[in-house]
């Protein structure tokens, strides 16, 4: 493990940054759908366990996307496949403003999850091969910054834009934004990586005790955020007493503060971390998610807008710490060959199942009571802070980098 600093380049920040920014304008448009959610429900005639499926097909068809985009990546070229994500969710945003019934936007969503799959696998492969692995957490930290900023911002343009102009406006706008960043894309040249003869074989990755529980955590990580997120506006103007632009611009700027310095906060204290331990960064992301949870129950029970708000406030900054050092992790574990294909595998099963929240929480709200869904979420986000600890244990045992993948390592420990 490096213990000197290494300097950046400018070919490294560009990457960051053009990456970033495209990260930026993905989310947005993912996003966007849930300050929409009230109007949907009256223009489309949709009840709660349809509208949830609005989030649970796009991480279906993520979790599918992202494995078959995944291996794609490792074995061609990932400009090529980022292109096909950019054009995929940009079209398909636009074409959800043109739905006049819930089948036909359902399927435009589907097709955002589409774009999305294509894209995050190879990008956080390209932020892995052109950065040192000293620094990567904090590197995958920043790129997660792009979506966090992009959620935020999506969230509160729908809040705003949707009430005044109808929500088909906020999907076109959206819609056509989307193309714009992947220009920037043409100027930036593929970091280096190993020969194709050094792709690691899908059952091999499969094999790392590891990375199999940190599957299991992410599935419940990832089950308890979405259905939070999903229904986070929704819960607020049904039951918290906000108006339904007070709820979408509240929690956008909670958002957009919160989980910035958590997302950058939690990449560098990984890092850091890093520095001592080999399992240095799961201490960090399950550190954080089980500190952030008293705070989002407070915001759950409380019928107190300020204590709602500084709940999400302090609950987000610490459950964002989560996104840039787990793939840190992973890519620490895998070959560079194997580092778009082990991200699509992780988001595979975590999209596939933990994207079943929405839909979930979703099918409670019309049973029983939407804050009884959100309560049952942070219960399995507790889950999958535990589980992180059973990760630490395999790399206690078996060491960061497993003997099954050792012949596959060919580059040096310090490179990206």
């Amino acid at each position: 493990m490096s213990s000197s600093p290494i300097p950046l380049s400018r070919y490294q920040y560009r990457l960051l940054a053009v990456l970033t920014l495209i990260n930026f304008v993905n989310f947005a448009a993912r996003v966007v759908i849930v300050p929409l959610i009230p109007m949907l429900r009256l223009s489309l005639n949709a009840n709660d366990d349809q509208l949830g499926s609005l989030h649970t097909v796009l991480y279906i068809v993520l979790a599918i996307g992202s494995m078959l985009f995944g291996l794609f990546a490792d074995r061609f070229g990932r400009k090529f496949v980022i292109a096909i994500g950019i054009l995929s969710w940009s079209l398909a945003t636009f074409a959800g403003g043109l739905a006049t019934s819930f089948l036909f936007l359902l399927v435009t969503r589907s097709f955002v999850g589409l774009g999305e799959a294509a894209y995050a696998p190879a990008a956080q492969s390209m932020i892995s091969g052109g950065f040192p692995s000293e620094k990567r957490a904090s590197a995958q930290a920043i790129f997660a910054s792009g979506m966090l900023l992009g959620g935020a911002c999506g969230q509160a343009f729908g809040g705003i834009l949707g009430p005044r102009y109808g929500w088909q406006a906020a999907l076109f706008v959206l819609g056509l934004a989307g193309l714009l960043p992947g220009i920037a894309l043409l100027g930036i040249e593929e970091p280096p990586r190993g020969p194709r003869s050094e792709v690691v074989p899908f059952l091999r990755i499969l094999s790392v005790p590891a990375f199999l529980a940190m599957i299991a955590a992410g599935i419940c990580i990832t089950f308890a955020c979405v259905s939070l997120f999903s229904w986070g506006v929704d819960f607020a103007q049904s039951y918290k007493g906000f108006s339904l632009k007070e709820a979408a611009v509240s929690l956008a700027v909670i958002s957009l503060i919160s989980l910035v310095l958590g997302v950058m906060t939690g990449g560098y204290a990984a890092d850091r971390l890093q520095r001592r331990y080999t399992y240095g960064r799961l201490i960090a992301i399950s550190g954080a998610l089980l500190v952030a949870t008293p705070f989002l129950l407070a915001a759950i029970l409380s019928d107190e807008k300020s204590v709602v708000l500084v709940g999400l406030f302090v609950a987000g900054f610490f459950l964002s710490w989560y996104h840039g050092p787990v793939t840190a992790v992973i890519h620490d574990m895998m070959p560079r060959r194997a580092h778009a294909t082990s991200i699509g595998i992780y988001m595979f099963f975590t999209q596939l199942i933990g994207g079943l929240g929405p839909k979930i929480v979703g099918k409670i709200s019309d049973a029983r009571d939407l804050q009884v869904g959100l309560e049952i979420s942070v219960g399995v986000l507790v889950c999958g802070g535990l589980l992180m600890l059973l990760v630490i244990h395999f790399i206690r045992r078996d060491g960061l980098r497993h003997p099954h993948l050792e012949s596959f390592h060919v580059e040096p420990a310090h490179e990206g």
